[in-house]
C-alpha cells in the first residue's frame, strides 16, 4: 500500500489550473498527503501497533513481552460496526418491490460481497470509493477501489457535492510503471510513468507521459458524460469528508497496550518473588543457594534468617485496562459484553438496551454509505442504458438489530395485523432478502385467487372470526 505514497515536494505551478496535467499532479499530491494515515489506521486495525514505551536501557531486554503486549481492540471497534451493515437492494421511487435490474448487475460485479469490504475499508480509512465502467453491455463493470489509489475533486464551495474530476492511481509490476486515469466528467486522460529506482514517489517530480490504450484515442471520450468514481464516506465532515473509526481511540489503545506491557513485566519478576537472608555464612560462592520451588535451604547458624518479600499485585492492572475499554465503549458506543467478553443473568431487554448505541451508530453510517451506492446505482443505469433514476432512489440495508427468530417474527405479525407494515415490509423487517421476497411473491402471484385471497386474510389475522356471518349462513 505505501508505494504509491510520499511527503510530497512542492507541487508544479507552471499548469494552468483546471488543465488536465494540473489535475493529475494536484490529486496525485492529495492521494500522497492522506497516505501516511491510511497507513496507521491499518496497521491499527490489524493490530500491528507501535511497541509501548519503556525506557532504552530495558527495551533490548523486554523486548519478547512487549511484542506480545498488544491487544487489538481497534479491530473488534471496526468490526462490530461492519457485521451490521449489509446492503441487500435498490428501490426506485414509486416502487414497492426492490427493483431486479439493478440488483442483478450488483450480483453479476459480487458486489453482493464486494460491498463488505467497501464498508469496511470506509470505516478504517474514513472512505472508500466505487468505479463504474461501461463495457458496451448490458451489465456494467463496478469496483471497489481503495482509498489509497482513487480520490475525487470537488467543485469549490459545492459542499462536496459536484464531482469536477476523479483520479484513479496503481503501479503496474508487471511492466514497472505507475498508472493513472484522470477523469474529466466528458474525457478520460490516461497517463504512465517509469517506477523510480531508488526511493518513494514524489509526485511533484514524476515525468508522465499519455499512456496509450489499443482502440482507443487519447483522450477518451467518456460515455458516462460524469465522474465515474463515486464516495463512501464513515462519518462525513462537511468540508473534510470521510473520518476513520479509529481516529479518535487510538491514544486508548495505546494506553491499554502500556497496562499490558507493565502487567507483563510485573508478571516476569513476580513469578518467583525475590528472596533475603541476613546472618547466612560466606563460604566464597557466588550464589551461596539455589532457590526454587522443590529445594530447601538450611543452615547450622541460628541467627541466619530468612524471607521474602511481597509479590507485586496485578489487580490494578486489570482495573487500569478495563476502564481504558470503558472509555473506547463510551465513545463508540460498544456494547460492554463485547469488550468484556462475558455476560452475567442478563435477560433479552437489557442486552437489547445496550446494543442500542451500537444499532443507532450503525443506522447513522448506512445514510452516506447509502447515498454513495444510489449514486454508483445512477451511473450504473446510465451505462446499461436503463430507463434514468435520480437521488430519490432507496437503498435498502438489512435490520442492524439482532434479535432471536421468535421475537422478530412475533413482532412482524403484530405490526402487519395492526396495519403499520404491509406484508412486503413485514419480511424485510424479518430479515428476508429481497431475492426471497420476489420469489416468494411469484409464487403467491400464481395461487388461485380465492386460495390466495383466505391466504392473506390469515396472514393478515382475520381468519374464520372475521368471515361475513351472512356468508357463512348462506353456505
Amino acid at each position: 500500500m505505501t508505494e504509491l505514497a510520499t511527503v510530497p515536494a512542492q507541487t508544479a505551478l507552471q499548469f494552468e489550473v483546471g488543465s488536465p496535467d494540473w489535475w493529475l499532479r494536484r490529486l496525485h499530491r492529495e492521494l500522497a498527503l492522506r497516505q501516511p494515515q491510511l497507513d496507521l489506521f491499518d496497521a491499527y486495525y490489524r493490530g500491528d501497533h507501535p511497541l509501548p514505551w519503556l525506557a532504552p536501557q530495558a527495551r533490548s531486554e523486554f523486548r519478547r513481552i512487549l511484542q506480545m503486549a498488544r491487544a487489538n481492540v481497534m479491530g473488534l471497534v471496526v468490526d462490530a460496526i461492519a457485521e451490521r451493515i449489509a446492503l441487500e437492494g435498490f428501490r426506485l421511487p414509486g416502487q414497492q418491490d426492490a427493483d431486479a435490474d439493478m440488483w442483478s448487475i450488483w450480483k453479476a460485479n459480487n458486489l453482493d460481497e464486494d460491498f463488505d469490504k467497501a464498508v469496511l475499508e470506509s470505516l478504517i480509512g474514513g472512505t472508500a470509493y466505487t468505479l463504474v465502467q461501461p463495457n458496451n453491455t448490458d451489465t456494467p463493470d463496478i469496483f471497489i477501489e481503495h482509498a489509497s489509489q482513487a480520490i475525487i475533486g470537488y467543485a469549490p464551495g459545492s459542499n462536496r457535492r459536484r464531482k469536477v474530476a476523479g483520479l484513479k492511481l496503481w503501479a503496474d509490476d508487471w511492466t514497472g510503471t505507475i498508472c493513472a486515469t484522470l477523469d474529466l466528467r466528458d474525457w478520460l486522460f490516461k497517463f504512465e510513468s517509469d517506477m523510480p529506482k531508488a526511493g518513494p514517489i514524489d509526485p511533484a517530480r514524476v515525468q508522465w507521459r499519455p499512456r496509450r490504450v489499443r482502440g482507443e484515442s487519447w483522450p477518451a471520450r467518456n460515455p458516462l458524460g460524469d465522474v465515474a468514481l463515486t464516495e463512501l464516506p464513515n462519518n462525513p465532515r462537511l468540508l473534510t469528508g470521510g473520518v476513520s473509526e479509529l481516529a479518535d481511540v487510538i491514544d486508548i489503545q495505546d494506553r491499554i497496550n502500556k497496562t499490558l506491557a507493565d502487567r507483563l513485566i510485573t508478571q516476569d519478576f513476580g513469578a518467583f518473588p525475590q528472596k533475603w537472608a541476613t546472618g547466612y555464612p560466606d563460604d566464597g560462592d557466588d550464589e551461596p543457594f539455589d532457590v526454587g520451588r522443590d529445594r530447601l535451604v538450611a543452615t547450622d547458624v541460628a541467627e541466619t534468617k530468612f524471607g521474602q518479600w511481597d509479590a507485586a499485585p496485578l489487580d490494578p492492572y486489570s482495573m487500569a485496562k478495563r476502564e481504558d475499554q470503558k472509555d473506547i465503549a463510551a465513545r463508540k458506543r460498544i456494547p460492554a459484553q463485547y469488550l468484556a467478553g462475558d455476560m452475567t443473568n442478563v435477560n433479552g431487554e437489557t442486552l437489547k438496551a445496550s446494543e442500542s448505541g451500537l444499532v443507532s451508530v450503525a443506522r447513522q453510517k448506512m445514510r452516506p454509505l447509502g447515498g454513495g451506492a444510489v449514486d454508483t446505482m445512477i451511473l450504473v443505469r446510465r451505462a446499461a442504458n436503463l430507463p434514468p433514476a435520480d437521488a430519490r432512489m432507496e437503498s435498502i440495508f438489512r435490520n442492524p438489530e439482532f434479535r432471536t427468530e421468535g421475537e422478530t417474527t412475533d413482532a412482524a405479525v403484530k405490526q402487519l395485523q395492526s396495519g403499520m407494515r404491509d406484508l412486503r415490509a413485514a419480511r424485510e423487517f424479518v430479515g428476508i432478502s429481497q431475492t426471497e421476497i420476489a420469489q416468494m411473491e411469484e409464487r403467491e402471484s400464481s395461487m388461485d385467487p380465492v386460495a390466495a385471497q383466505i391466504a392473506r386474510q390469515f396472514q393478515a389475522g382475520i381468519g374464520m372470526t372475521g368471515a361475513n356471518p351472512a356468508a357463512a349462513g348462506n353456505g
